[in-house]
């Protein structure tokens, strides 16, 4: 009998300490996170469940009470944004990764693109694809750089939005368009498209990508749990072999 109540204390000790952790997380992390989160799974043995989408989407989630104990965005911005109704756990907040943008074509096109200017100035090239450029970030990077580099008014009528930058990903990947703006890691996940050129950082936006807990988490030990796993140096490796870099 002692051994029975014995085993069912172990039993229920172990279901105790397993936590459910919800992440929203942008788009752009949904390759390399799909490999961090079973990693971190088979070490702690709580689950991890992932949303993926446009940052700005996440945000306004959260902020009308969706569950979710960590949020990872693509921008400082939208981590802003909630931090400043509160809804972070404070301290948390951190700068996680680094980025860049690229232009990318369908991985058969002959289309002569070298920088930026040569999608203002080829004839041929009739429509770019672009996460939508007033909420999106890849967006709001792509039409921060363009801007600045006195292009976007002669790039913009081209501009085909999408909902995030796997949507222009795709969009470049059907050959729905000649061309699109997305992330260096966005392109190495892919065989339908190549990089015809890369952003300079020094010309480009600084992309930086920032995660904090959640004030609202059901279960914030859990979530700060992960969230140091996520700097952990094991983590960092697979961010990195997926194009990432550490946030400077």
């Amino acid at each position: 009998m002692k051994l029975l109540t014995l085993s069912v204390s172990l039993f229920l000790g172990v279901s105790v300490r397993a936590a459910q952790i919800t992440v929203h997380a942008a788009s752009s992390l949904a390759d390399v996170m799909k490999e961090v989160a079973p990693a971190y799974e088979k070490q702690s043995g709580d689950k991890v469940r992932l949303n993926f989408d446009a940052s700005s989407i996440l945000a306004r989630q959260i902020e009308e009470g969706a569950p979710a104990d960590l949020f990872l965005s693509a921008d400082e911005a939208k981590m802003d944004a909630l931090e400043e109704k509160n809804l972070l756990a404070p301290g948390t907040r951190k700068s996680l990764l680094s980025n860049t943008l690229v232009i990318v074509v369908p991985t058969d096109s002959n289309l002569p693109i070298h920088s930026a200017a040569d999608l203002a100035n080829n004839g041929a090239i009739k429509k770019i694809a672009l996460a939508q450029p007033s909420t999106v970030p890849a967006g709001i990077y792509s039409k921060e750089y363009l801007t600045k580099s006195r292009l976007w008014d002669k790039v913009s009528p081209k501009v085909i939005p999408t909902q995030n930058v796997r949507a222009a990903l795709a969009a470049v990947e059907s050959g729905n368009v000649e061309a699109g703006f997305v992330y260096k890691t966005d392109a190495l996940g892919s065989r339908q498209v190549k990089i015809a050129c890369e952003i300079p950082a020094a010309e480009g936006p600084k992309i930086s990508y920032p995660v904090a807990a959640l004030a609202a988490s059901p279960d914030l030990a859990a979530a700060k749990k992960f969230l140091a796993y996520l700097e952990s140096d094991a983590a960092l490796a697979v961010f990195r072999r997926y194009g990432f870099s550490r946030a400077k």
